[in-house]
């Protein structure tokens, strides 16, 4: 009986062993916080003390309203980049640019793409660790106007609900690569079409319980538009070179990119000013829509980052955050792909087989 037993606890750490070595990981991953950490506010008056009086911070801390009374718990909710299985990168190419391609020292997407009002647009992911989605429905909605002058808002929501476990788990997080590659083999609809199922936001208190991923319907809420024709798909999937002269050059020809960090106790209490870790343990990982660059008079460089937690946080729902030095992982993975013609152009019967935009 001890032979069989002992043989069966071999056995099953083999088994375990390799689904380990089956499921490696790269990216991001928490800090194993205890009960009592997780049941404790995220907003302290001592992290703020702690930033505001490093004369080597750089940035500036307050307790925002935003999450005012939100623990531990369920501010890490909201950080829904989870450490991606290496498979999802095999045959993603990683794009370098050029460089002697001449960059402007400072440059925001919003002042070089005026007619594109989408990359201005702040939004909340409300009750769902969503993020993942957002910045890449949000960077992809983007350069559909920069390549085909198309001011349209792709749907959160599709991603959200229609990907499955090949993204993750939903509310639960998910992988950005992952949410470019549905965008190539399944496209994306219209916010129009289906709009983001959590449309109160969040505001602490009031964020719990944490909602459900949303059911799949495949369907548009209005009886005018089908699913299938309000498709946008994309042409690839990459990462850039992880150094701020790819990146730059890549934000710089094609538009704003996706990229993850990982999310400090201090990042939560970001006011204005360059971020850089300073306190605080690793809550989680996170997805913004990365959309510029530059330096501050006093000689930081930066990057510009829109988030999705509305405009009550930070600097009106932005943040600047350390360039050069890979500050808290955000060069790492940046991914994003080239927007598809497919159901984008369409022949119009009167117009001389023109291509007009079909939004």
């Amino acid at each position: 009986m001890a032979v069989y037993n002992t043989k069966l606890c071999l056995a099953s750490v083999f088994l375990l062993l390799g689904l380990v070595l089956a499921f490696d990981l790269q990216g991001i991953a928490a800090e194993n916080l205890t009960k009592q950490k997780l049941n404790s506010k995220i907003l302290q008056d001592e992290i703020v003390k702690k930033v505001n009086q490093n004369p080597n911070a750089g940035w500036k801390a307050a307790i925002n309203d935003r999450f005012s009374n939100a623990t531990v718990a369920e501010f890490k909710r909201l950080l829904g980049v989870k450490p991606t299985p290496k498979k999802h990168f095999l045959g993603v190419p990683i794009v370098s640019h050029d460089p002697s391609l001449k960059l402007p020292k400072d440059f925001d997407a919003r002042a070089n793409w005026p007619q594109c009002t989408s990359i201005g647009k702040i939004l909340g992911l409300g009750h769902c660790g969503s993020c993942w989605a957002f910045g890449a429905v949000e960077s992809l909605s983007d350069r559909f106007c920069i390549q085909f002058g198309m001011n349209i808002t792709l749907s959160v929501n599709d991603l959200l609900a229609c990907c499955g476990f090949r993204c993750g788990d939903g509310c639960d997080g998910g992988y950005p690569v992952a949410a470019w590659q549905y965008f190539s083999y399944s496209g994306v609809v219209t916010e129009e079409c289906d709009p983001y199922f959590d449309n109160t936001g969040c505001s602490h208190p009031g964020c719990e319980p944490a909602y459900p991923t949303p059911k799949c319907s495949r369907k548009c809420v209005g009886d005018n538009k089908l699913w299938s024709e309000s498709k946008h798909y994309s042409v690839s999937t990459y990462t850039v070179e992880s150094n701020p002269q790819d990146i730059m050059a890549e934000v710089y020809k094609n538009g704003p990119v996706e990229v993850s960090f990982t999310v400090y106790e201090d990042f939560a209490h970001y006011k204005s000013g360059v971020y850089k870790h300073i306190t605080g343990a690793n809550i989680g990982g996170h997805a913004v829509k990365l959309i510029g660059w530059g330096t501050t008079k006093e000689g930081e460089d930066y990057w510009l980052l829109a988030n999705q937690w509305n405009r009550g946080w930070g600097d009106d729902g932005y943040f600047m955050i350390r360039r050069g030095t890979n500050e808290c992982g955000i060069e790492d993975e940046p991914v994003a792909g080239l927007p598809s013609s497919k159901n984008v152009f369409k022949v119009d019967a009167g117009s001389n087989d023109l291509p007009v935009a079909s939004v």
